[in-house]
């Protein structure tokens, strides 16, 4: 008997499995801030009391993508005074380790010489800890990097359109049990959905056959975190996308716990929902009991053993209907505090009749949900107040709510597809434009959408210029592709950005929008924003005007020769420091030509020689006011004293004064005054320049196959 109970147990694999732990919510209430880590404690407890062979976690293992030191310290010291240990491990890793884990070591932790594992712990990322930045890096790479976590999943988005992802698994032997062990992390539910659509974009490698273990004989797990609830179709992921031959799936994401295995109908499969250990939306579905899963498998058949989690703080949930409750006078606030109060007293009493005796009694979580059709509400933080001490949280006890039509023909819908606690109270941009009959004419709105939400989410701060940089270059690519490019009118550009715009819609209608399509130009925009910090030192100045005068320069410098190259280069870098000084001052009626002209620079494309001199001779203008105003006013007289045919007197003279040093002193105070006599400069000017439209032409032409300038510093500033 006792040798027949150590053969099952040397080919029995047993896996402790748990999902969602969010190390760190609430950290900074004084009540809350250690539930996350005695539930995550308790769970690596458990795997060491019931000596399982590994524990497997099924993503959002932080709550932050970026995770506080304390939480991190926390976390690290769980797993080392649980996972560390002389326990002997009695399975192995037999696929190819470098392919499975994606770190600089390549290989399971408990064989690394220098550590004494025994308790391997496996592990993907969820949507709260998803990798993100330049290196593509999550906070479980921290833990991997320390040798504590195995972290698998990590998809490498390859190939075009939608993208191509190829899962892995990785092979466990233990005695005759063989598992397969697939990891998804979490990729964003409307891409993955359209990648599970399309043919061939999802692939995979199944164990080979090897002399006494088939294909078949492999028990095949998936592990993946997505949305599963069905609100909206292209925002979640449906049972059926994944293949037939799995055999069991770990479902991360959803909170609710539903750990019984539920059988898909005709998919051959059971999938398992864990939910979260720590309550992170106060609802219904969290108010169940927390469980974790212990399964045990031997071939092909597997068991499963619920085991409760008695470190969560108790969760007491209910739904007042008043206008249900006849003792409740409309007309009397009174009256509806006093029934809220036993409501919320009986809740308080239930909660400590099911504490467990002889355990630390934990202050509970309560939540009202009051439907006040017809009625009068109260302030939840006053009701809140007389249960201070009480409960753990007074400040939201109640939650007003009004029924509608539609809530009602929706009421049917179960609890459980509402739970999803990171999407509340969020706003896209796409339904602000929508609600405010706005029109996008240069950026797609998905595109802007998908740049706030790694803003916001992964705080990644180069998001959104990622997300201009990105479009800019499409828009570019495509109007240099037009042969008769040089001769646009600003009017024409306008209609051809917009034409550009409507192209790149309809490509993401047919292609979700790709996250990673942004981060690309990000490390070369790193590397050029070092290179210039390192050669300009600490006195550099990342100013818009810097930018746009350079590019101006350049500009000028193809179409009047050397010598006007060198005038436009030195007036340009003197722009930028007279920008830089009279910063506080108001740019006056020059900035929007500045910021015209670093877009359409930055798009590839040149206007007409008329606007982009009178441009040219804007910038000038301005800053000589602010240099120089005592010249100023010698050349507006100038101007208003002589005819047309001294233009070209007028433009020496700019030349001349623009080749003499300046000092770093500051314009006087009557250049407000004179600013409005720009305008007899300007078309004085635009008569000239008429006349050289038509010997310019192949020159624009030819210069504009030219690589283009790519303003990168200007961004840069309005990020710092």
């Amino acid at each position: 008997m006792a040798d027949s109970r150590s053969e099952d147990s040397s080919n029995t694999l047993r896996i402790l499995v748990a999902t969602d732990c969010h190390l760190g919510y609430m950290e900074k209430d004084e009540i809350r801030r250690h539930d996350s880590f005695q539930s995550f404690d308790e769970i690596c407890s458990i795997a060491e009391d019931r000596q399982v062979d590994f524990l497997l976690l099924g993503g959002d293992l932080f709550h932050e993508n970026k995770p506080s030191r304390s939480t991190l310290v926390k976390a690290i010291e769980i797993l080392r005074r649980h996972c560390l240990n002389d326990q002997p491990v009695q399975f192995q890793v037999v696929s190819d380790q470098t392919v499975n884990f994606q770190n600089a070591f390549g290989h399971v932790n408990y064989e690394d010489p220098h550590f004494n594992v025994g308790l391997p712990v496996f592990s993907i990322h969820g949507n709260h800890d998803d990798p993100a930045g330049v290196d593509n890096l999550s906070a479980v790479d921290i833990l991997s990097a320390c040798n504590l976590v195995n972290y698998f999943g990590k998809m490498v988005l390859g190939g075009s359109g939608v993208g191509q992802i190829t899962l892995y698994p990785i092979l466990i032997r233990k005695g005759s049990t063989a598992v397969a062990l697939y990891g998804l992390g979490n990729i964003r539910d409307e891409r993955l959905n359209r990648m599970f659509q399309t043919p061939h974009a999802v692939q995979w490698m199944r164990p080979e056959p090897q002399e006494g273990c088939e294909v078949s004989d492999w028990f095949n797990i998936l592990v993946l975190h997505q949305n599963r609830v069905k609100m909206n179709a292209k925002n979640a992921i449906n049972e059926r996308f994944l293949p037939r031959f799995l055999d069991f799936i770990v479902w991360g994401h959803e909170h609710e716990c539903l750990i019984d295995p539920q059988e898909v109908p005709g998919m051959g499969f059971h999938i398992t929902q864990p939910g979260s250990s720590v309550a992170t939306s106060l609802i219904d579905g969290e108010s169940k009991p927390k469980h974790v899963l212990l399964l045990e498998i031997k071939g092909n058949q597997y068991r499963p053993n619920k085991i409760p989690l008695t470190s969560v703080r108790p969760f007491e949930y209910t739904e007042v209907v008043l206008k249900d409750e006849p003792d409740i006078d409309p007309n009397d606030q009174n009256s509806i505090l006093e029934h809220l109060d036993k409501v919320v007293s009986g809740l308080i009493e239930k909660s400590n009749r099911k504490a467990v005796n002889g355990s630390e009694q934990k202050l509970p979580l309560v939540r009202v949900k009051v439907d006040y059709s017809g009625f009068m509400t109260i302030n939840p933080q006053r009701f809140g107040q007389k249960y201070v001490g009480k409960v753990a949280n007074p400040q939201d006890i109640l939650i007003f709510s009004k029924s509608s039509k539609r809530s009602q023909k929706e009421a049917k819908i179960d609890d459980s597809e509402r739970l999803r606690p990171e999407e509340l109270n969020q706003q896209n941009i796409e339904a602000l434009v929508a609600e405010n009959n706005l029109k996008m004419e240069i950026l797609p709105v998905n595109d802007l959408d998908v740049a706030l939400h790694n803003f916001v989410n992964k705080d990644d701060k180069m998001a959104f210029y990622n997300c201009l940089h990105y479009n800019l270059e499409e828009t570019r690519k495509k109007i240099g592709k037009d042969s008769d490019v040089s001769k646009f009118e600003e009017e024409d550009l306008i209609l051809k950005v917009g034409e550009c715009l409507e192209e790149r819609v309809k490509e993401r209608s047919s292609h979700p929008t790709d996250t990673s399509q942004f981060t690309s130009s990000m490390q070369s925009f790193e590397n050029i924003r070092s290179k210039n910090v390192t050669g300009i030192g600490s006195a550099a100045s990342f100013s818009d005007d810097e930018d746009t005068a350079q590019i101006l320069s350049s500009a000028n410098r193809g179409r009047k020769g050397s010598s006007s190259a060198s005038r436009s280069s030195r007036d340009a870098s003197e722009l930028g420091k007279s920008s830089t000084r009279g910063r506080g001052r108001g740019r006056g009626r020059g900035s929007s030509g500045l910021k015209q002209t670093t877009l359409d620079a930055t798009l590839g494309f040149r206007r007409s020689q008329r606007s982009t001199s009178v441009k040219v001779q804007s910038i000038a203008d301005d800053e000589e006011n602010v240099d120089s105003a005592s010249s100023e006013e010698h050349e507006i007289n100038e101007v208003e004293s002589n005819s047309e045919n001294e233009n070209d007197e007028i433009t020496k003279g700019r030349g001349r004064k623009r080749a003499a040093p300046r000092g770093r002193g500051r314009g006087t105070t009557s250049k407000r005054g004179k600013k409005s006599d720009n305008s007899s400069v300007h078309s004085g000017f635009m008569n000239k320049l008429d006349d050289d439209d038509d010997d310019d032409a192949e020159e624009i032409a030819r210069r504009f196959n030219k690589p283009q300038p790519r303003v990168t510093k200007s961004y840069g500033a309005l990020r710092r």
